[in-house]
């Protein structure tokens, strides 16, 4: 049996499954000064290909709050941009994701993020997967706090949360969560040091 539900968001509701029925992005700051604050965090680089994932990103949540007629036309132009991102820069990063302000997509190419949160000031890197451990359990996603730093090749499975500031290793494999501060790595990943430095 498919499970529907994230069992561990009846503790914690950074775990309860986004719907995609509103506009998630995040409520401080408006869509243009988000989509800027992105081209920022992406060195100001209107070629990056996760700029471009993160617009968008932005751009799919930004309709859910426009009314039917214009939502319908962007939801169209939505699914094409979203697809074409996914081909040509090999980041899977869907709408219904909860991202926060920030993000920056370090390298491009087998990215696969399917959390259910991204916080703020988080650095993903190429070949990075984020998603479900097993088939039976479709909704059991990571939430990646705060700060967080994922190196490349990185694999985050489960409904585990990855700790403010924590610092995941290259090519680790994440199926417990991670503390606050702590470096990890390995497959299975395990806690390397605790309290790691700032940047």
């Amino acid at each position: 049996m498919v499970e529907k539900h994230c069992a561990r968001g009846e503790e914690d509701a950074r775990f309860i499954p986004g719907t995609g029925a509103e506009n998630a992005n995040p409520s401080d700051v408006g869509f243009w000064q988000l989509v800027a604050e992105d081209f920022r965090t992406h060195d100001r680089d209107w070629m990056a290909q996760g700029f471009w994932a993160l617009f968008w990103h932005r751009f799919g949540n930004w309709r859910m709050g426009q009314r039917k007629p214009l939502r319908v036309l962007c939801s169209v132009i939505y699914r094409v941009m979203e697809k074409r991102c996914q081909i040509r820069g090999g980041i899977m990063l869907p709408y219904t994701v909860r991202v926060g302000r920030r993000v920056k997509l370090e390298h491009f190419g087998g990215m696969v993020l399917v959390a259910q949160q991204i916080g703020d000031d988080v650095i993903l890197r190429q070949n990075t997967t984020l998603g479900i451990a097993r088939t039976s359990h479709l909704q059991d996603r990571p939430v990646i706090e705060n700060g967080v730093d994922v190196g490349a090749g990185a694999v985050i499975l489960g409904a585990v949360l990855i700790g403010e500031g924590a610092v995941v290793g290259a090519n680790a494999v994440v199926r417990r969560d991670v503390p606050k501060g702590a470096v990890v790595g390995g497959v299975p990943a395990r806690v390397l040091t605790r309290d790691a430095p700032p940047g």
